[in-house]
């Protein structure tokens, strides 16, 4: 066993010097240019899925933030409708539940 360390020694430094030369010549930066490619991928697979639901991503954040705005003034006032239609129909109820039996 103890014959066989220095040559895997060896073998590991040669893998790690040929992966580093390798990998700061064009093929490192190859690999590099298709990583970064993969979050500009990302971002046109988001616009299509957006461009499907009829939402345009791009520069004008701003309308998108004024419009969520807005989705989130109605969606409280469809919960304060909801609130009060469930207190309306809980107060109905409630006599009912009250009387005693016929």
């Amino acid at each position: 066993m103890g014959q066989w360390a220095p040559t895997v020694g060896v073998i590991g430094l040669a893998m790690v010097i040929g992966a580093t030369l390798v990998l700061s010549g064009p093929v490192g930066k190859a690999l590099g240019e298709w990583i970064r490619g993969w979050s500009r991928t990302d971002e046109q697979w988001m616009a299509m899925k957006a461009a499907k639901h009829g939402v345009a991503l791009g520069g004008d954040s701003e309308r998108l933030l004024v419009e969520l705005d807005e989705l989130k003034r109605r969606l409280a006032e469809v919960e304060e409708r909801l609130d009060f239609t469930e207190r309306l129909l809980a107060k109905d109820r409630d006599p009912q539940r009250l009387a005693g039996p016929r």
